[in-house]
Formats: C-alpha cells, structure tokens, sequence
C-alpha cells in the first residue's frame, strides 16, 4: 500500500472503533489512545513494516490498552499503547523517578511516558535474557510497544485468574521460579505481580504488565517483592497449591545478599 495511504486507513480504522464502542467511556478511551500523536507513531510502525494493520482491544490496563496487530506476513502481534494523560502521567512518574536507569526524567509528561514505554521494554529484554517467559519486546518507539502475541488465532490467552489450570502446583513452582530468577538473574522485580497479570498459554504462566518493573538495588525492592510474594502465595493457596510460608520464601530469595 502507498504510504500516502496508510495515515488514512488508519484514522478510519480509528473511526470504526469509536464506532463500535458500546459506551461514552469507551469512546472516551479510544480518543485518549489514539491522538494525532500517536497515530503518526502507529502510522511510522506501519511504514516501517513492523506491523501491516491494527485490529481490536484485547486487553485494558491502568496506563494504556493493548491492541491486536497484524505483521507484514499475517501472524499476530500485540501494539500496546500508553495513554499520554495526566492521569497516566501522575501514576507512572514516582517509578521511573526510583529508578536508577532513568536519572534525569523528571517535568515533561510525554517525556516520561515515553520513558516508561522503553522501562517496559528495556524489563522485557532483562526477563528473556534470563531465560524467563514474558513476551519478547520487538520495537517501541515514543508511547508504543510492539510485542510477541500470547494466545491463538488472535485469542489473546486467559489471565491466571480466569484460566482453568491443569497442574496448579506446577504452575505455582513456575511463578515462584520466575520470582526467584527474575530477582537473582534478572535483578528485576516485577513490582505488581498476581493473578491479573499473568496469562496462562499452553500450559504455563506468562508474565506480563511489566512497566513498573525495578532494579534490585531500588532502595525498596525487598519491600516490593515481599508485596508480590504474598500476591502470588495467596492466590495459589486459594487455588488448594501447597505454598511456601512468605517470610521463608523471601529469605532464601534474597539469601546471597546478606
């Protein structure tokens, strides 16, 4: 397709989703997604060939929504976008301000935003490098991040909560290793880690939502992934998995630093 074509598909593609929201919230939304802005990123993506067509929300989160995407040769791909509002703004700042990789990021709202789109890919990288199973980060630029689709024939894969597990014990030793790994391989912790956000595909846990991720030498990491422990421990426990006591779980998680 010319590319002088793409910018207006995409606007019309934009149109048809405003048109089949059901609600004014959901309007509201897509117009917050998508300024001028962000669908000259969309439209750069586009003529890049990193992804041919948006699709449909699949899944909305406290700073932005993810879409289904459609590469250059028809797989899936998911396009998060991150909501330049104040809103936003307010709610991401105090992470990147903890966090020692983005010194200097302070004042500009979309600057931050911006940042916090690489924060997330920049944690994703860190995870699969460790060999943990989060979805691979393909590219980003400004408030967009293109990722690896997890889930079939554009089915995004059910969250934890929503999921039926086959092994639930299984399962809980695969989130405790990732725990576990993400702190002492990828000195990372995740921050918000539960139920809601980890989706359950072809038998395993996937971890997503990983903006807010923070380097283990943030002065409030063992705070945190102590947070994220009880998270985990409590659900599975709920879930009739036998689980390990908080305290002890944290200890030997953080054992070599003492």
């Amino acid at each position: 397709m010319p590319q002088k074509d793409v910018y207006s598909l995409l606007e019309r593609k934009v149109d048809a989703l405003r048109g089949s929201s059901r609600t004014g919230e959901e309007r509201k939304v897509i117009d917050e997604v998508f300024d001028r802005q962000t669908l000259l990123v969309i439209y750069g993506l586009m003529t890049a060939e990193l992804i041919d067509t948006v699709e449909y929300p699949i899944s909305t989160g406290k700073e932005g929504n993810v879409f289904l995407a459609i590469d250059p040769e028809g797989g899936d791909l998911a396009l998060k976008i991150f909501r330049t509002s104040n809103s936003t703004f307010k709610r991401i700042a105090k992470y990147i301000e903890g966090d020692p990789r983005f010194r200097g990021i302070s004042g500009s709202r979309r600057k931050t935003i911006y940042a916090w789109t690489g924060k997330e890919y920049r944690n994703l990288q860190r995870y699969r490098d460790a060999g943990l199973r989060v979805p691979e980060p393909l590219a980003h630029d400004k408030n967009c991040l293109v990722m690896e689709f997890i889930g079939e024939d554009g089915v995004s894969a059910p969250k934890l909560k929503d999921a039926d597990i086959e092994d639930v014990q299984k399962t809980y030793q695969e989130v405790s290793a990732f725990l576990r790994d993400g702190y002492r391989k990828a000195r990372l912790v995740h921050g918000d880690l539960s139920e809601y956000n980890i989706l359950y595909h072809e038998g395993e846990a996937v971890v997503i939502d990983c903006g807010q991720a923070m380097t283990a030498d943030h002065y409030n990491a063992r705070e945190i992934l102590e947070r994220d422990i009880v998270n985990v421990n409590r659900f599975f426990r709920h879930r009739g998995a036998e689980v390990e006591d908080d305290k002890e779980m944290l200890e030997s998680m953080t054992e070599e630093e003492r």
